[in-house]
Parts: C-alpha cells; structure tokens; sequence
C-alpha cells in the first residue's frame, strides 16, 4: 500500500470480509464443503467398523460445521500458500449468470443515464452511488484516520447533497472531482494509473461505472494485505487451529475421519510389513511380533504422506484431514512421475553410451528438456506415451551421435540406435526393470528426507539419481512443506 501517512493500510479486521467472497478465490479448493461431502465415508465403505452410530444432525449443526471447515480452508491456504491472493470473481463468458449480470448493469446505468438528461435533472441514483462509495471510501480507513474520515463525511454529506439536488444547485462534478482525488490518497501505488484514467473521463455515466470497478481493485488491494500481514500470525497459530476445527467436525460426525484411519491404518500395516521381511528368518515369533508393532508415530505418518504421492485420485477419496491440500500432492504427483520418465531414459542413454557422455557439460540438461517437452500433457486422457517415448528415442539418438561427435567419439551404428531406442520405448511397460529400480530410489530418498527433517544437510542421492537431483530435491521440500 502507499506510504503517504494519510493513506489506510490494512487491519486483520479486513479479513472477516473474505469469507463471504471466498468463491473467487484462486485456488483449487475453493468448493472445500462440496468435496468434503462428496469424500464422506459413508458411501465408499460398508466393511469399515463404526465406533457408535452416526446420530441425527440437524441442518443447522451442518451448516455451522460447514462454514468452520470453509474458514479453516481459507485460513490453511493462506499459510501453506505464499502467493496466496484474492481475486475479482470472473464469470464464464456466455453464461447465463453473465448474461444476467451484464442486462442488470445495463438497465441500471440506462436508467441513471435517463434520469441525468431529463430537464430538470433527477438525481435519486445519482446520490445512492455517492451513498454507496462514500461507505467504500470509509471503510478504507483506519481509526488514526480522522482528518480523512472528516473530509468524507463533510463532503459526501448525503442531506447537504438531497438539498442541493432539490434546489437545482447539485454540482455532481465537483463531488466527483472530490472523490477522485481521496481514492488517488487511499488507493495502493499499483492503482495510480487507473486513477488517472478516471480524471481523463468526463461523461458523468461511464465516469460513475469506472469508479466502482477501481473501488473493487482497491477492495482486492486491501483485502490481499490483510491477507499478507496476518500470514505470520496464522502460521503460529495453524496447527491448533485446524485440530480444534477438526475435533469439532469429529463431534459432529463421528464417522468424519474414517478415511484418515483406514490411510494412516494402511501406512502402519505397510511399515510392520517391511519391518517384519527385514527380520531374521530364525528369530522368535513373539519377538518379531514384538519389533513389528513397536512402530514410531512419525514413521507411520512418513510413510502415510508417501502413499498420498502414489493416490489414485480418480477411484479413492482422498483422506479428510488432508483434503484441502489435495491439488498440491497431484501437482507433485504428476511432477514425480514425469521425472521417473526422465531419470529413466537418463539412465538408459548414459548406460548405452558408455562413460564417454557421462562428464559433457550440459548434455544431460538437453536430454532432460528434450524429455520434458515432449511428455507435456502426458497426465491427459489423449496422450499417447508410446508415440511419445518413440519421438524420445528419436531425439535422445540424434543428441547422442551429435554430441559424440562433437567430442570426437565415434557415434552409434544403426544397431546401437535400435537398441537405445527399443530401451527407451520399453519404459511405457509398468513393469519394466529399470523403471521400477529408479522409482524405488526415488521412494527411498524422499523417505530419507522425511526422516531427516531436523538436519540440515540433505540426505545422500542413490545412485542413478544424479542427474537428476536438483529436480527431486525441489521435489522433496514441496512434500514437506505440505
């Protein structure tokens, strides 16, 4: 916001506004309360134990809750997000609600337009929209502001004004001026130049149409610095928060979280499974029972937070307890299958190539953008990744003789083309060896970096993973950032 010190900043007061306009919010989770009921348990298990009967809620119980879960959304994205802002509501184009927004508008500054033409002038409208930005221009400010406050409140003096109006005495263009000049004040340095605008506008209609459309940037401008000064606030204070709202959904619905137990449940099972096949094969029953169950709760939740970046997000509801960051564990979900893709055909070019291509600057970042661009889109239902991987195949061969050639090495025959070629097309099959070797090194070290998140230093890179570690890596602060 601006530094004048006349001009208003921002109050975590601002804030309570949000929640009434949270449908334009930019981000995927706005519809929160639809895919909460949407992911309710009920409908997916009939095997699932239930500790009590679900009792009777009434509308108003789930309206309540509803909310408090849309408030913890909000107030969850804020933290987890730090390009977090909120943005004007844009309705599709050529939607009946646009259609019926847009015929409103027109009707109503037709109107004002009408009223302004007749002789005398009739100035009802006129003065609800002075009515109406002076409230704007107020609630801009801050208590301190008093100079300000006074100002607007003794020139949008809606009686002085109905008076004047009266009398035929009404300067509409003065108080326009005026209010001009106090939203240049208020408004942030971004929206100068809209401000300018506004004084090279001189018919009283369209004049009136774009001082509200810059009131509504100015709203946006002060709501996203609410949002940015009680970012700090909120990130003390988040994990409390969402357990209590948790804990009051739970008390609602008792049955709320059985998706979170059957995942967490699904995780212990996975680590006693692995604790157990690491267990001398001649040691006590008793004792490997024993070491199995002994799991550390921060283990289990590693593990769990793993199972989420392997989702099938199409035919299994996603945990409740970390729905509202749903969309980021698909982002990083695609991102780590695309770079599985990588790594192998990575693995495969330097391993048919010998060692000759292994310490060229800048050849494993040729192949990476080669592999890259051609397996963007591959998450859609249209993409064909074995027409995909053959154009790999293509361009990973004529890099690789270019290359060698350039460092005097003797490019590859035909035949060792038909083979890298033949190697790359292969990692389409799910079972392909050397797929599944670089996807359980990729497992392998984001388990290490979970377990590690009191050092500093980074877990060691298995090997085969070096060229593309910078990628994992990012990947891996992504995930426990969640």
């Amino acid at each position: 916001m601006s530094q004048n010190p006349d001009k208003p900043h921002s109050s975590e007061e601002k804030l309570s506004g949000l929640e009434d306009g949270q449908e334009s919010l930019d981000n995927p989770d706005q519809s929160i309360r639809k895919r909460i009921r949407q992911s309710a348990p009920g409908s997916y298990r009939d095997d699932t134990p239930k500790s009590s009967p679900p009792r009777p809620v009434s509308v108003e119980e789930l309206m309540e809750t509803a909310k408090g879960v849309t408030n913890m959304a909000l107030a969850h994205e804020i933290v987890v997000n730090g390009d977090f802002q909120i943005k004007p509501a844009e309705l599709p184009e050529h939607s009946l609600e646009k259609k019926v927004r847009d015929i409103v508008h027109k009707a109503f500054w037709d109107c004002l337009e009408a009223q302004l033409k007749e002789d005398p002038p009739t100035y009802d409208h006129a003065i609800k929209l002075l009515g109406e930005i002076k409230e704007n221009l107020l609630s801009f400010l801050l208590p301190g502001h008093t100079r300000l406050r006074n100002q607007i409140t003794e020139v949008l003096d809606l009686d002085l004004i109905k008076q004047e109006a009266e009398n035929g005495a009404l300067d509409i263009s003065k108080l326009v001026e005026f209010v001009i000049g106090m939203m240049g004040t208020l408004c942030a340095p971004a929206r100068d130049e809209e401000i300018k605008k506004l004084k090279d506008i001189h018919e009283i209609v369209p004049l009136f149409r774009a001082i509200f459309s810059v009131l509504d940037l100015m709203k946006m401008d002060m709501a996203n610095f609410a949002v940015s000064s009680i970012r700090p606030k909120l990130m003390q204070q988040s994990a409390e928060y969402e357990r209590k709202k948790f804990q009051e959904f739970l008390e609602k619905q008792p049955n709320s979280l059985d998706l979170v137990t059957n995942w967490l449940q699904e995780a212990a099972d996975d680590l006693a499974k692995l604790r157990s096949n690491k267990l001398p094969p001649h040691g006590s029953g008793d004792g490997a029972a024993g070491e199995a169950s002994a799991l550390c709760s921060t283990a289990v939740q590693n593990q769990a937070y793993l199972k989420l970046l392997k989702w099938d997000h199409v035919n299994r509801p996603f945990p409740e307890t970390v729905l509202m960051d749903q969309s980021r564990f698909q982002e990083i979900q695609l991102e780590l299958e695309q770079l599985l893709l990588t790594g192998t055909v990575l693995l495969v070019t330097f391993s048919a190539a010998g060692s000759a291509l292994v310490d060229i600057p800048g050849f494993a970042e040729k192949i990476k953008t080669i592999v890259k661009v051609l397996l963007t889109g591959m998450h859609l239902p249209s993409f064909n990744l074995k027409e995909s991987l053959a154009t790999i195949g293509e361009k990973v061969c004529a890099e690789v003789n270019s290359c060698l050639s350039q460092h005097g090495f003797t490019p590859f025959t035909a035949e060792r083309e038909t083979v890298l070629k033949g190697q790359i097309q292969a990692v389409a099959n799910p079972d392909n060896t050397i797929c599944k070797l670089i996807d359980s090194r990729i497992q392998k070290f984001l388990e290490n970096y979970l377990a590690s998140s009191h050092q500093k230093s980074l877990p060691a890179i298995p090997g085969g993973l070096g060229p593309i570690q910078r990628e994992l890596e990012e990947i891996a602060v992504k995930s426990r950032a969640k």
